[in-house]
């Protein structure tokens, strides 16, 4: 049958409406996560977005079977770069690789696609999207997944390096020094900046600040950080950039929790259940993170600490559980894997001991919880700054950051520090509880219909639409 001439047109009007978009994640999953949070958000704003959602077949494996909405496809383009399973092994490598081989395949890809590009959502560290974007008239946004806080300390390196704090001197006289003129940001100490600040490798210092430095060149900056938290900081690049910057945090996967639990057993996974039995707060939530890791020795002295202090504690261990002498006793619990930001907002965990990934912070954040701070690399020094100095709402593991090397806290220090950060009669702990629920607040307020976070993402998308139409 032949398509009549009205149904034909209408055909035609709908695509033209349409407003596709192309996102690019950096190859990683604390980058991977925000950009599909995001995309997440701007499908369930509006009907007419669609979304080319760009990853390596690698990775594509590794997500393909994750919950998406129908709006957003996967489009793949060749394993140009070393596998994820490995990346640890030669970082710098693979930064090098993500930087200067998957240019070429996007670019292929582009060509494949059958909508018009109303705009790209590039990570800030695949900088290449930013060229991409001006050869071929498409705007982009570049996407910065770690906090606004440390974009400015990256922004503004060459103040460091005016002032002799670069490269950073740890040693005992020079670690403590505070540095007071990185603008938007309350002083902060030398041992709390980015790791790749000091340290010998500054290949992936060079590279994350040439990343850096294509972020004027592009047409908007979105923070997965929530204005409210960082305003001081975010204000300054809305004064100092020729473009929109907007901060559309936290992009962790909150709408997701309005869906029931997917998963075989009725009342949701055995951890969820075990929750369910346990007081209200008692239990602290352990997670170090899914790239880098502890030193063997530290991690017996955490685990020793965690048990012998007594707490109730719900453990993710990708590794191995051996180390856990009573593994799932009423005392704990070990998975391998959880539903973080569900585990979180749970009624009975009280705290959250965290390596400081941004993602992580944000999903604490916005679930209230308190935090014990035990950081490792790259921008999760300065996150456990804001969180225990700034916020205040944790503490502090580590508390010599300088002048002693790989220093292991040893199990006495730990179970003491967990039993009185778990102690909820005690006042100091009483008060942190109360901030940790008002900055919680201060994330449901943004993104509630008019709050900062909802405005942002509803002037973002108009602008693209009617930047597209035109």
């Amino acid at each position: 049958m032949s398509l009549n001439q009205p149904e034909n047109l209408q055909a035609m009007e709908s695509l033209r409406s349409l407003c596709h978009i192309v996102a690019v994640p950096y190859p990683g999953r604390g980058h991977v996560n925000p950009m599909m949070n995001l995309c997440k958000l701007l499908c369930s704003k509006t009907p007419n977005i669609v979304i080319s959602f760009v990853v390596t077949e690698e990775w594509l494996g590794f997500i393909s079977s994750d919950d998406k909405p129908v709006n957003v496809q996967f489009r793949t383009i060749p394993n140009v770069i070393p596998s994820e399973l490995d990346r640890a092994t030669n970082f710098p490598a693979f930064l090098e690789a993500v930087l200067t081989k998957m240019e070429a395949p996007f670019e292929e890809l582009l060509d494949r696609l059958e909508l018009p590009v109303a705009a790209i959502i590039a990570d800030t560290y695949v900088a290449w999207t930013v060229q991409v974007g001006q050869r071929r008239n498409i705007p982009v946004a570049s996407l910065w997944t770690m906090s606004a806080s440390v974009f400015s300390i990256f922004h503004h390196f060459n103040l460091l390096v005016q002032n002799h704090h670069f490269p950073a001197d740890l040693s005992v006289e020079q670690g403590n020094d505070r540095v007071d003129y990185i603008p938007g940001l309350t002083p902060i100490c030398l041992a709390d900046l980015p790791t790749i600040l000091y340290g010998s490798d500054r290949q992936v210092l060079h590279h994350a600040l040439d990343s850096i430095s294509s972020v004027p060149k592009a047409q908007y900056l979105l923070f997965t950080s929530v204005y409210e938290l960082e305003f001081q900081v975010i204000d300054v690049f809305k004064a100092n950039l020729p473009f929109p910057v907007y901060a559309i945090g936290p992009s962790i996967p909150y709408l997701d929790l309005k869906q029931p639990c997917s998963t075989t057993s009725l009342n949701g996974p055995d951890y969820l259940q075990w929750l369910d039995l346990q007081p209200r707060g008692s239990v602290l939530y352990v997670s170090l993170g899914s790239f880098l890791s502890v030193s063997a020795a530290q991690m017996d002295e955490i685990v020793a600490g965690v048990q012998d202090s007594g707490v109730r504690y719900l453990w993710v261990s990708r590794g191995d559980s051996s180390r856990f002498k009573d593994c799932c006793g009423s005392q704990g619990v070990v998975v391998p894997w959880c539903d973080q930001l569900r585990v979180l907002c749970h009624s009975s965990v009280g705290g959250f001991w965290t390596h400081c990934g941004f993602n992580s912070t944000l999903e604490a954040v916005y679930a209230g919880v308190p935090m014990l701070t035990f950081p490792i690399f790259m921008d999760q020094n300065p996150n456990s700054k804001q969180i225990v100095e700034d916020w205040k709402v944790g503490w502090r593991v580590k508390k010599n950051k300088v002048g002693e090397g790989e220093h292991v806290v040893s199990r006495e220090e730990i179970a003491d520090l967990v039993r009185r950060f778990m102690d909820f009669e005690s006042m100091e702990q009483m008060e942190m509880r109360k901030r940790a629920g008002k900055v919680g607040e201060t994330c449901q307020k943004a993104i509630a219909k008019g709050g900062s976070t909802d405005t942002n993402l509803d002037a973002f998308i108009k602008d693209i639409s009617e930047r597209h139409h035109h």
